[in-house]
């Protein structure tokens, strides 16, 4: 079964892959890096490697033994387009999703330049959505990779969100998470920048979500923004357009 996950956006979470290294400044503070550590301490297998990047041919069968449709965030606790996973092992993963349309796969990740490079190798389905982060200005290229990926539902995660944004350009993007950063060390985010990102996300038709205020307890912060909560989100064709209703 598929892990039931606590993040707001999603429903589940899938990971292949596990284990990532640095590569901008929201990984500072990465939760799967300190979820990793408490795992291999309860002694769980699949991250006896701690936060090393590891492949699980093992867990590829998943999706086949899922038996109601649900949206999967997939690699929660890695990049699935981290340079030491694979090319041939990142088409496999593809091939299951698009073996399964049943279910919503949800892909994110902060590695543009490796996005694009794989770009020509593996399709993306209707059910796939793809996402990259972007946590700053200085990253807001990776919106631009993005935007040249064939995906029916494009979307960033601004999370955890660092700084003013400024303009942003989201011609193509359907969808848009912002969010601050929490736990123990986490960073303060100004409520303008997170106004300024809304309004941008209105001016320009992109669904809005917003995850949480953050700060080391997000629960206590809350994600009330203006008054109320915003979780506007893609639509979501289960059953992979068919019209299969859910179990109940």
């Amino acid at each position: 079964m598929p892990t039931m996950s606590r993040i707001e956006w999603t429903e589940s979470t899938w990971n292949p892959v596990t284990g990532c290294t640095p590569v901008s400044a929201g990984c500072q503070n990465c939760y799967a890096q300190r979820m990793s550590v408490r795992l291999r301490h309860m002694g769980c297998q699949k991250y006896a490697a701690g936060f090393d990047v590891r492949i699980h041919e093992d867990v590829l069968g998943e999706p086949a033994k899922w038996r109601k449709p649900r949206l999967v965030f997939v690699n929660s606790m890695s990049d699935l387009f981290h340079d030491d996973v694979p090319t041939d092992f990142i088409v496999r993963v593809f091939d299951v999703m698009h073996a399964h349309p049943q279910h919503t796969f949800q892909i994110l990740t902060k590695r543009g330049r490796r996005l694009k490079e794989l770009s020509s190798v593996v399709k993306w389905g209707a059910h796939m959505w793809q996402g990259v982060t972007v946590e700053s200005a200085d990253h807001a290229n990776r919106i631009d990779v993005l935007r040249g990926i064939d995906a029916k539902v494009r979307f960033v995660s601004f999370e955890p969100l660092l700084g003013d944004l400024g303009s942003v350009d989201l011609t193509g993007i359907q969808w848009a998470i912002v969010g601050g950063e929490s736990g123990p060390r986490a960073r303060p985010m100004d409520e303008q920048w997170v106004y300024w990102l809304k309004g941008q996300c209105e001016a320009q038709g992109v669904l809005f979500y917003f995850k949480q205020w953050g700060g080391v307890s997000k629960k206590r912060a809350g994600r009330v923004l203006l008054g109320s909560t915003w979780d506007d989100m893609p639509e979501i064709s289960r059953g992979g357009g068919l019209g299969i209703p859910e179990e109940v």
